[in-house]
């Protein structure tokens, strides 16, 4: 049997991580923590050749993005339950995880935060390239309906507390499914 996805989108240093940590602690299900700056931690990249020069990211970035998506698919498919953190940014991938996750249960939630916010976050993060948070707020919640949004300038227990909440009483077709159905984010009710 498929497993379930709680998809977490939102600009860089919007919270998603903390949130993703604190659901997966009092969640019911054993979901697992998908996200590309663990793929990143991990040296899945070849980061320090990337830096260097030697590869240019500029032309791996599309089939990175691409095997992400479908990774998400292929563990889900599987029977994993994820919680996956992503920066949706461009229509094209909105529409590509429509392609792939609108038959699986995907519930889709919205993690909003003010920019002055982000970009004090993001200063302070020190491991962000400085003007990242306010081109993802530009256009990041710009592509579809949510199941759930939340603001990450709350407390994160309180956050954890009202996703699982609603996530648990949510009802089918959840957004992603009914937004899948209609043949993409550009459709929305």
């Amino acid at each position: 049997m498929p497993g379930t996805i709680i998809l977490l989108n939102g600009a860089s240093s919007s919270g998603k991580s903390s949130l993703a940590r604190a659901v997966q602690a009092r969640a019911s299900l054993p979901f697992w923590h998908y996200s590309i700056d663990h793929l990143r931690a991990g040296g899945v990249l070849p980061s320090e050749r990337i830096d260097a020069g030697d590869f240019s990211w500029a032309t791996m970035r599309e089939a990175f993005f691409e095997g992400f998506h479908r990774s998400i698919a292929a563990f889900a498919q599987a029977g994993n339950h994820l919680l996956v953190e992503h920066i949706i940014e461009e229509r094209r991938w909105m529409d590509r995880l429509l392609l792939l996750l609108g038959a699986h249960d995907v519930y889709f939630v919205g993690l909003h935060c003010p920019l002055d916010e982000l970009e004090r976050r993001e200063a302070r993060r020190g491991d962000r390239r400085l003007g990242d948070a306010r081109a993802d707020h530009a256009v990041t919640h710009t592509f579809g309906a949510y199941d759930l949004e939340l603001e990450s300038t709350r407390p994160v227990d309180e956050q954890a507390t009202v996703l699982l909440a609603a996530w648990e009483a949510r009802s089918a077709p959840g957004a992603f499914a009914s937004m899948a159905r209609r043949g993409g984010a550009d459709v929305v009710a």
